[in-house]
């Protein structure tokens, strides 16, 4: 991989995790025995990919390589590895593709469907992993998906704070051409009256 040095690279072990991983500054020239490609469909894969070493705890699961497919070469577009509510499973994202891998079965991956996840928060609290879209967030728990929010915005979500249970942050509406204030429930994904701050 040839880094973009607009792109940082991201790491946030914040939830406990059953895993080591390291992002590769290139592909090896020999690959390992274990290799994974994300999304297996991925035309070019090479260009641009996030590589990962990834390392699961436990003497009967062997090392493997991700190679997760690049998204957008922006720098608002995240690329790292986060760990998630479910301590056997990483957050590889590249360019803002992100990919939830079972380091026991790497076979077995969801891809986020947001193109491109523009941040990402752990709600250590609450239990989930928070994926930033354009208009909506969406929450992943240790059993997959919990939520996804309604519209908050027609183009861009900020967070401003994660609290007691509730998120609250803005979102651009197109028609007022200003930014609105929104909070949500983190339990359910509901949004509620906004609050003062």
């Amino acid at each position: 991989m040839i880094p973009d040095s607009r792109q940082k690279q991201l790491v946030d072990l914040s939830f406990p995790h059953l895993w080591q991983a390291e992002i590769l500054t290139a592909r090896p020239l020999i690959l390992p025995p274990r290799h994974f490609v994300y999304p297996r469909d991925a035309e070019e894969v090479e260009r641009g990919a996030l590589e990962v070493t990834i390392h699961p705890h436990g003497a009967d699961t062997a090392s493997f390589l991700a190679t997760c497919a690049l998204g957008f070469r922006h720098p608002a577009a995240p690329t790292g590895i986060w760990s998630t509510p479910r301590a056997e499973e990483i957050c590889a994202v590249a360019g803002g593709y992100a990919y939830l891998i079972d380091t026991t079965a790497p076979e077995r991956f969801t891809m986020i469907h947001y193109r491109p996840v523009l941040e990402l928060r752990a709600a250590v609290a609450e239990g989930l992993l928070l994926f930033t879209g354009h208009r909506s967030i969406l929450a992943w728990g240790p059993a997959g998906q919990v939520w996804e929010s309604p519209k908050l915005s027609d183009e861009g979500v900020t967070i401003a704070s994660i609290d007691d249970g509730l998120l609250c942050g803005t979102g651009w509406e197109m028609t007022s051409d200003r930014e609105k204030p929104f909070t949500l429930d983190l339990r359910s994904g509901a949004t509620l009256a906004s609050r003062k701050r």
